[in-house]
């Protein structure tokens, strides 16, 4: 009988303890969903409307790379103030909690994105509107910085080690769950409205959409509590009168960490912006492809992408996170040669084939990173440590990767320097990969255990 009431009394738990790590998934992923969406129809609207709006390609030598260039590089503006938002929401997220910082953040990105579908175009106010352009871009980019990784440590410190590159990946497809709603809302658009409608309002209603998604993210997120071993964490820093650890302290207690944390991300996150931004240009400019027919590729393309990255982390969970990684790693070698030519057969199918299987490659080598950046820090400066990897990588690789891209095939008319290029960061991701100790089935009360130890 009371072998019985003990076994119910431990079922009874581990249901509450999935209950309650699946509604921190689904908070944290809310926002996430909420602010990727922000940040990707922005991607998108770079080729699509940007260009022509606030970067009219016009006058004697002009051509309309030119004019896609100046939108991306407003696009990697973006990626550049992510740091800076890692770095602060970093500090006081490790000093205050995750859940205050994640909350500001998703206010400061949806009112950024709101307000650049206000903004005028080039022929309305001239250079002013490129520049309210930059300036929102910028706290756009901020704000995302803090964000991925305060929502990504609520899910990791709550996690069970044994499933956390599972759920931690629920936290990395909400990048192609964020793109798969704005390429539905932009598709909507552009198949209900004519392109002149289009490119004069309609791409705006994408933007003020924000507003709504932001109070959905915000409700849903108010409710969440912070993780025990980030309480206790807290409250040993409050025993001993000591302060969280800053960037200062990552780079000197943990440089080798913080270096291939973030090396290891510059391969995946450059493939997966050639694929998602650059594919729409090289379609758009070499294949004349409507913006119906693309909005549609990329909605097909990133659903797709979602199931991949939860695939992984489950992967990863189960044979090591260093492993599946390099398995996805070699798959981008072996398929960004003929990425290319598979967009060239000028088939629906074929391209979209060509997407999906360079975004597998990629979603498998990104979903358990999540999981490894959560384990390589202790708790004192994990926002710091996973902020500081997660967003310099960024700007190191997915900001300027579109742009390189077109300014190499812009001076050689052709897409295998863009290959050499994808494929060289990629060799240099993998051997930061083998730097690292493999991290599976960790426990983090066991790494903030190591790092007392250290400090001693």
């Amino acid at each position: 009988m009371e072998l019985t009431t003990d076994k119910s009394a431990a079922l009874e738990s581990t249901a509450k303890d999935k209950a309650s790590i699946r509604k921190v998934v689904g908070a944290s992923m809310a926002g996430t969903v909420a602010e990727w969406y922000e940040f990707f129809i922005y991607g998108i609207a770079s080729t699509l409307v940007f260009s022509k709006l606030f970067f009219p390609s016009s006058g004697v030598g002009v051509s309309v790379f030119d004019g896609i260039i100046a939108a991306f590089a407003t696009y990697a503006v973006g990626f550049l103030a992510r740091p800076i938002g890692g770095l602060v929401f970093g500090h006081f997220g490790d000093k205050y909690g995750r859940k205050k910082l994640l909350q500001i953040s998703l206010i400061l990105v949806g009112a950024s994105t709101f307000l650049i579908g206000c903004i005028p175009g080039y022929a309305s106010i001239g250079y002013m509107a490129p520049v309210l352009l930059v300036i929102l871009r910028f706290i756009q980019g901020f704000a995302v910085g803090g964000e991925w990784g305060g929502a990504m440590l609520l899910v990791s410190e709550h996690s069970d080690e044994k499933r956390r590159g599972f759920y931690s990946s629920f936290l990395q497809a909400a990048a192609p769950a964020g793109s798969v709603a704005a390429s539905l809302v932009l598709l909507t658009l552009s198949m209900t409205l004519p392109e002149e409608s289009f490119l004069a309002w309609g791409w705006r209603v994408a933007f003020w959409l924000s507003a709504v998604i932001i109070i959905i993210g915000y409700y849903i997120r108010k409710n969440v509590e912070e993780s025990d071993v980030f309480k206790a964490s807290l409250e040993k820093q409050e025993a001993t009168r000591k302060s969280s650890a800053g960037l200062k302290e990552v780079l000197k207690y943990y440089p080798k960490q913080a270096i291939c944390g973030m090396l290891m991300r510059v391969g995946e996150n450059s493939a997966y912006y050639i694929i998602v931004v650059f594919s729409i240009t090289y379609l758009s400019v070499q294949h004349h492809i409507g913006y119906t027919t693309m909005l549609l590729l990329l909605l097909c393309a990133n659903t797709f992408h979602f199931f991949a990255m939860i695939f992984g982390g489950h992967l990863s969970d189960k044979f090591g996170r260093k492993n599946i990684m390099m398995f996805g790693y070699v798959g981008i070698l072996l398929w960004m040669p003929f990425y290319f030519h598979g967009l060239d057969q000028g088939s629906f199918a074929v391209t979209l084939f060509a997407m999906c299987v360079g975004l597998f490659f990629q979603g498998v080598t990104y979903s358990g990173q999540g999981a490894v950046l959560a384990e390589i820090f202790p708790t004192r400066m994990r926002y710091s440590g996973v902020s500081f990897c997660y967003q310099v990588a960024g700007i190191l690789a997915g900001s300027i990767a579109p742009m390189i891209a077109t300014m190499l095939w812009k001076e050689f008319g052709s897409t295998l320097p863009v290959i050499i290029y994808i494929l060289s960061i990629s060799v240099m991701s993998m051997i930061a990969i083998f730097l690292l100790k493999e991290s599976k089935h960790k426990s983090l009360k066991e790494i903030d255990l190591e790092d007392r130890k250290n400090i001693a």
